[in-house]
């Protein structure tokens, strides 16, 4: 399947987005957008779909919308699907995540071993390892890393050269860490709430603590990075600075820390879509 265009952000405003994904128009919600749209009504009533979660999440069909096609983001190709929740299976504000790792993989020397958890449909995974490293992918839904594993071959990379794991990633993180298992990088972007492979809570504010502890635990003597991102309100770039300076005290690095942004495209406007810290080695 050829890839029908790439992302783009049309306008934005209360507290919606239109956004170009691939060939097709998509009206769906943004709380951040708390600003007046920019385009015309009329732009806005030119779509293919809403998504609503007014009386309950579901989509507003106006054109005909395949159940599936193929977009693609800074040269790495993903399948799109709607979800019943708004999701699409990608989310595009990560690519300047993507692009900070990769460079640090490269740039390496070396086959660096990296660990990707809550890896959803794997782009960071497949970043990664179009950078050459050697990746674990962890999430909890085996639907999700099946997904995960079809955008690897639509890329035309082997999903053996990555290992799978469909678990909860605390207790993934505890069987590594009583195997020995150490990694050169890390990347986490946890969710505010989920459920587990076996229905485990999880809660960001409850979880999050451990989840750090036990990833510098998995972390080599000279680690290359950890990467960490969030869409909880409140998790601000400062927060999760903080976080990471004190889950990496004692080794010798620097923190970068940035608001993931939508690509704004044809809009005059970008849109906040959450928030970035890293430790790189020095």
């Amino acid at each position: 399947m050829n890839p029908s265009g790439s992302y783009s952000v049309l306008d934005s405003g209360n507290g919606r987005k239109l956004e170009k994904v691939g060939s097709f128009i998509l009206d769906r919600p943004c709380a951040q957008a708390v600003w007046s749209k920019s385009l015309p009504e009329n732009e806005w009533k030119n779509v293919h779909a809403i998504f609503s979660r007014e009386g309950g999440s579901s989509w507003s069909y106006r054109k005909t919308l395949p159940k599936e096609w193929v977009i693609e983001i800074d040269g790495l190709k993903f399948y799109i699907s709607p979800t019943d929740f708004g999701h699409l299976g990608v989310f595009p504000e990560h690519r300047s995540s993507w692009s900070f790792m990769t460079d640090l993989i490269k740039g390496s020397g070396k086959k660096l071993k990296v660990l990707n958890l809550f890896a959803y449909s794997g782009a960071a995974t497949l970043a990664a390892c179009s950078a050459g490293a050697e990746v674990t992918h962890v999430d909890a839904s085996q639907k999700i890393n099946d997904l995960a594993k079809r955008n690897i071959l639509l890329n035309g990379l082997d999903p053996s050269k990555a290992k799978w794991i469909t678990d909860d990633v605390i207790k993934y993180l505890k069987r590594e860490e009583k195997r020995g298992s150490v990694y050169d990088g890390i990347i986490l972007d946890p969710p505010s709430f989920g459920r587990g492979s076996k229905g485990e809570v999880f809660k960001i504010d409850t979880h999050l603590p451990e989840i750090i502890k036990l990833c510098r635990s998995v972390m080599n003597e000279n680690p290359s990075f950890i990467i960490l991102t969030c869409h909880t309100p409140g998790y601000t770039p400062l927060t999760l600075k903080n976080i990471l300076l004190q889950a990496m005290k004692g080794r010798s690095g620097e923190i970068e820390t940035m608001e993931l942004t939508l690509d704004k495209g044809e809009s005059p406007l970008p849109v906040p879509a959450g928030y970035f810290a890293a430790w790189k080695r020095r």
